[in-house]
This record gives structure tokens, sequence and C-alpha cells, in this order.
């Protein structure tokens, strides 16, 4: 189970957890083919809809009971703290390399911060939670 499966347990989103969306960052598609080579497109998969989660009631209610004041909708040390979990260095750089955070932003403490609290909530909001758009 990865750093990202902990966060989603916490949340109460275990069937998610068991096996998160965790989507890496596109690549360069690769040149058309010739119109030769085209071959006839597969039929889309069906898709399960994902039973969403109120993690926005769950984090205000946590965040009225936590002795600190937290600012977990900016801060990502302040989120991972609000739900239990280490919040050091060394876990922000295990969490931001599961989630595909970009090399030039992991030398950079501050900025890989703001890149990784706003994947993790998109993270979440792809498995289901209900963050709002103003936050992604």
């Amino acid at each position: 189970m990865g750093f990202f499966s902990n966060i989603l347990e916490k949340l109460g989103m275990k069937e998610a957890a068991a096996a998160p969306v965790i989507t890496p960052p596109a690549a360069v598609a690769p040149a058309a083919p010739a119109p030769a080579a085209v071959a006839a497109a597969p039929a889309e998969p069906v898709v399960q809809p994902i039973a969403m989660v109120d993690v926005m009631t769950l984090l205000a209610e946590k965040a009225a009971k936590h002795p600190e004041k937290l600012n977990w909708k900016t801060s990502i040390v302040d989120l991972l703290k609000l739900l239990g979990l280490d919040s050091s260095l060394a876990a922000r750089k295990e969490l931001a390399k599961e989630l595909y955070c970009p090399d030039e932003l992991m030398s950079d403490s501050a900025r890989m911060n703001m890149w990784l609290h706003k994947n993790v909530l998109g993270h979440i909001a792809a498995n289901g939670g209900n963050i709002p758009k103003e936050l992604l």
C-alpha cells in the first residue's frame, strides 16, 4: 500500500484505497500513423461510477476538533497533519514520487509542496472525493 492509499483510507475511502486511481502525466503523443495503417478503434470500456465521499465535511469536522489551527485547504503539511499522517519532508517526497511529481520540482520544497497539495486533492477527487474546483 502506498502513501496515497493511506490518505484515502484516512478519508474513509477504503474501496478506493485498495486500488487508487493515480494517473501519470501525459506523455508526448507519437506521430499519427499513415491512413492505411489505421485500424478500427476498440469499443470504449464501461466505466463504473465512483461512489462520492463527502471529504470536505469530513476534513472541516476534523479541523474543528484539531488542537492546532491548520490551513489544510492550501498546505500539504497541514493536510497530512490533519489526517494524522507523517508530514516530514521525506514523507512528502515519497508521496510526490508516487504521484509522479516532475523532477525539476523535487529539489525545491516550496514548489513541490504546492504541486503536491494540488495533485493530492485532484487524486482524491478522481477517487470519489468531493473536492471543489477552486481547490483544484
